[in-house]
């Protein structure tokens, strides 16, 4: 019986020897490591963020041909909180009478500004509008405005328009020039080449 077992007891020691020394050795063929960077790559497809949305007109351009009369409707949704007339009661918001050119969170008959907007500093610059009306959160974090913002540009451009016309008038700045289109640049070069070659070819006799 005694002999038995140990025989028993020698073959699982056997065993389990053969079994460990095989997965040290399988451990060196089949060794696997972490790859740096995680994932696969499909073409066609690019990372979320990168390259952006497609760049439309800048504010110069929008402003250069903004529709003055859009933007007073545009003002339909300011116009719970503000008024822009001349001389106009502060309401909800301050009187927006010839604010373009303004300084920043100044003025406007005493209307109690927050501090977020009083230590923005400088003026109401056309960009600084179009900036604000498209995040005034973000614009002047801690601000008292409570409107979202708009996010069509061109509404935001149409605003500012009428806004100008309400007491400040300042001249709307030139659109911005178009880039140049790759094939411009390409017949020049080509019409170049083609006189340089003509030039350095022998004379027929």
């Amino acid at each position: 019986m005694g002999d038995r077992f140990n025989t028993a007891a020698g073959w699982a020691l056997f065993a389990g020897i053969i079994a460990l020394g095989g997965a040290i050795v399988s451990s060196k063929f089949f060794h696997e490591e972490r790859p740096e960077k995680m994932g696969y790559a499909i073409e066609g497809v690019e990372a979320e963020g990168a390259g952006g949305a497609a760049a439309g007109p800048g504010l110069n351009t929008l402003l250069a041909s903004a529709d003055v009369a859009a933007g007073e409707k545009v003002f339909a949704k300011c116009a719970a909180c503000h008024t822009v007339n001349q001389g106009g009661a502060n309401g909800i918001g301050p009187n927006l009478y010839a604010t373009v050119g303004e300084g920043i969170g100044q003025g406007k008959g005493g209307f109690a500004f927050s501090e977020a907007l009083k230590g923005k500093g400088g003026n109401w610059t056309f960009e600084s509008l179009d900036h604000w009306l498209t995040s005034p959160r973000e614009f002047a974090p801690g601000t008292k405005m409570t409107f979202a913002g708009l996010g069509n540009p061109a509404d935001r451009a149409n605003l500012i328009a009428w806004l100008n016309k309400q007491g400040s008038n300042l001249p709307l700045p030139a659109a911005d020039a178009a880039p140049a289109a790759a094939g411009d640049n390409a017949a020049p070069a080509e019409g170049a080449n083609a006189a340089s070659n003509a030039a350095e070819a022998p004379a027929a006799h």
